[in-house]
């Protein structure tokens, strides 16, 4: 579905005449897809500010998500999602936000294409996964390499399986592996090992076998895993891949606001997903929680709620609650 701009004309935007929504969501994954839902039927003037690179996406098959028991792409349920919110008046533009700051309670998000104005921000901007830096890995990607054990170890079950890592979450990988399959292999591509002698104690003790060569390429048939050719000559089989690289938080928009970060970079919140900055939220993958779709989406609704109940809160203390009683509304008597 193609996205509008409801922000207008950039000059407009420039010279400090954009309107002031009540919620802007930076983010149009699961998150703030779910929150946008939640704010849209609250009545809440929410604007998506969505750049098109959910993670969401990049998943062909998603087949841990309630409701779907035959499964779901990623891309489907993010145009659910989308189709959903604007059911319920959500406004959606796509455009990238570069920088956010809040001033006498009013924050603005400078766009590529804009300036936006809110009385509530939504951080939704997840992460990005990192993918080993082999020729052939990307067109594997949701089909037989993967980075989550919780989301796809299911479907491997019985296959050759690497896991392609070098620290203590590649062993913890690899050992929740054996529940699944007898053939199980951690490969370094190279790296030197960062694991501790804990980790390296389970290795020995369920005697997993560790190959630190670097991959020269994977081999596939249409992203389907049949090896991995390592520079000396030789090649391993394997049907599935694991991947431990890391992540990166794009958390950026919201330590330029100020507000507290942990030290991986994730976006410090409350049980609210109130961020340190009073009136900014944050929720989904860019937070601490575990990196789960339907985990997002539930951070996305806590997080409607939250800023709801704010707003609300902020209507009382101001006496500017917003209702549908006009001039001559009648109001009927008690008995």
């Amino acid at each position: 579905m193609p996205l509008g701009n409801p922000a207008g004309d950039l000059s407009s935007r420039l010279m400090g005449e954009a309107a002031i929504s009540d919620v802007i969501i930076v983010g149009g994954g699961l998150a703030g897809l779910s929150a946008a839902i939640y704010l849209g039927r609250s009545r809440r003037e929410t604007l998506v500010i969505e750049s098109g690179h959910s993670m969401a996406g990049w998943e062909p098959d998603v087949q841990n998500y309630l409701g779907f028991p035959e499964g779901i792409s990623g891309a489907a349920l993010l145009e659910c999602g989308r189709v959903q919110a604007i059911r319920f008046g959500v406004k959606m533009t796509h455009d990238e936000v570069h920088h956010v700051t809040v001033s006498g309670g009013t924050f603005q998000a400078e766009g590529s294409q804009a300036f936006y104005r809110a009385r509530r921000l939504l951080l939704a901007t997840g992460l990005t996964h990192l993918p080993p830096e082999v020729p052939g890995v990307r067109d594997c990607l949701g089909k037989s390499l993967f980075f989550c054990k919780d989301c796809d170890a299911f479907r491997v079950q019985g296959k050759r399986i690497a896991v392609i890592g070098r620290n203590n979450e590649a062993v913890e990988y690899a050992l929740a592996m054996l529940s699944y399959s007898p053939s199980v292999v951690i490969a370094t591509n190279g790296k030197s090992v960062q694991w501790d002698a804990r980790h390296k104690g389970w290795l020995d003790e369920y005697d997993l076998a560790v190959r630190t060569d670097r991959i020269a390429k994977v081999r596939h048939h249409e992203g389907r895993l049949h090896g991995l050719d390592f520079e000396r000559g030789d090649s391993l089989a394997i049907e599935a891949a694991f991947t431990t690289r890391g992540d990166v938080y794009h958390s950026g928009l919201a330590a330029g606001a100020g507000a507290a970060l942990d030290e991986t970079g994730e976006i410090v919140i409350d049980a609210c997903m109130r961020t340190s900055i009073p009136g900014l939220y944050a929720a989904g993958c860019v937070t601490p929680a575990n990196c789960q779709m339907i985990i997002a989406a539930g951070q996305g609704a806590t997080a409607a709620q939250a800023i709801n109940r704010d707003l609300f809160e902020e209507s009382l203390r101001s006496h500017s609650l917003p209702t549908l009683r006009g001039r001559g509304h009648t109001v009927c008597e008690r008995p």
